[in-house]
């Protein structure tokens, strides 16, 4: 439960963030990181009802935020959400690989698509927003992946 509502708070926070303060872009742009995380542990506690903590977090964002960045993380979320389900649903994989196969599919276009629609895609911007996601999801993946293999060693 404390991922979930960290996660629907720092979707709203973070939207929040770039109405009130968008010249801290860079900043928000490495808050970014943690919400791919949280993400990843609500959609692995709560599978597919991930997608109900999103648009509650999106319908939050819509009132405490601008319209404008509220739509953008909207875009953005629903496209990379829709990559999310698509590789829970159709592979096989291990959780761990799934979580990073879906982040490096949907990280590019969520961050591409968030920046370009609110007028902020800079080289700073990206590489920041890019940086910390992947660094975010690959601690993930490489804690999930030695849990993994210590079971089956303890086993």
């Amino acid at each position: 439960m404390l991922f979930l509502i960290a996660y629907i708070a720092s979707v709203v926070l973070i939207n929040f963030a770039f109405s009130a303060a968008p010249h801290l872009d860079i900043i928000w742009s490495a808050w970014g990181g943690l919400v791919f995380i949280l993400r990843d542990m609500v959609q692995t506690r709560f599978g597919h009802g991930a997608l109900v903590a999103m648009v509650a977090a999106l319908l939050l964002s819509y009132f405490t935020s601008e319209p404008a960045i509220a739509l953008a993380s909207a875009t953005a979320f629903a496209i990379s959400e829709c990559i999310d389900w698509l590789v829970f649903s159709i592979t096989r994989r291990p959780l761990h690989d799934r979580l990073w196969i879906s982040s490096a599919l949907s990280i590019p276009l969520d961050t591409f698509i968030f920046f370009g629609l609110i007028g902020a895609l800079t080289p700073g911007v990206i590489l920041t927003a890019l940086g910390s996601k992947f660094a975010g999801v690959t601690c993930v993946w490489l804690a999930m992946a030695w849990r993994s293999r210590k079971t089956v060693l303890s086993t």
